[in-house]
């Protein structure tokens, strides 16, 4: 029952979060010229700052890579409330099976959500399975970062997950699209996507002191 009801409670909470924050949205206009071209993108963001991208993104036509654990079934729930789709697949497990689906997605006109340090970490370092995606699909990466002024780092989680709290502020930001082509290397790419997640959290954070 209980895990039946988390979900809603969740949802209920990060509503709250989300309608009492004020909310700065940085270069929303990389995402929206990526759409004009035809194509759709890849989101790209750290594991830690992902509870208040289910309020930003509410609505997006997009759908988010998320761990098989019982966890991820509660995160998977919480998200679809927020009108979020989930793709379910890690490294570890189904990974090969969600690459395939996230790209059948993207071809068939939806954005997907990946965090390249998740499920597990070590945080902030890319694994390839974006940039695999990517490469596969001919698609872009568009990396995102947000920041909060009220929240709680949860200092025993191994990415220390940010709890967005009411009535602060927030920034989110876009940055510019990473191409991977067939002939790139992916652990050069993971690379080149770790910079731009890590450069745009930077920003972000700066700007929220």
């Amino acid at each position: 029952m209980l895990r039946r009801v988390v979900p809603y409670l969740a949802y209920l909470y990060v509503t709250f979060v989300g309608w009492t924050t004020r909310s700065l949205v940085l270069r929303a206009d990389i995402p929206e010229t990526v759409h004009r071209t035809g194509e759709r993108f890849i989101y790209a963001f750290w594991h830690q700052r992902q509870i208040f991208f289910t309020w930003s993104h509410r609505n997006v036509s997009a759908a988010v890579l998320v761990s098989k654990s019982k966890d991820g079934e509660l995160i998977a729930r919480t998200m679809e409330l927020s009108r979020i789709g989930a793709v379910r697949g890690s490294s570890s497990r189904g990974g090969a099976v969600a690459a395939r689906e996230m790209v059948e997605m993207l071809r068939s006109g939806t954005d997907v959500g990946i965090t390249p340090d998740g499920p597990r970490g070590p945080a902030r370092e890319a694994k390839e399975g974006a940039v695999k995606v990517a490469q596969l699909s001919g698609m872009p990466i568009v990396p995102i970062a947000n920041a909060l002024s009220h929240k709680v780092e949860i200092s025993k989680a191994w990415d220390r997950l940010q709890v967005p709290l009411p009535f602060g502020r927030a920034v989110v930001i876009y940055g510019e699209p990473l191409r991977v082509r067939p002939d790139d290397d992916l652990a050069a790419k993971a690379a080149e996507l770790k910079a731009a997640i890590d450069a745009l959290t930077a920003e972000a954070d700066r700007l929220i002191r």
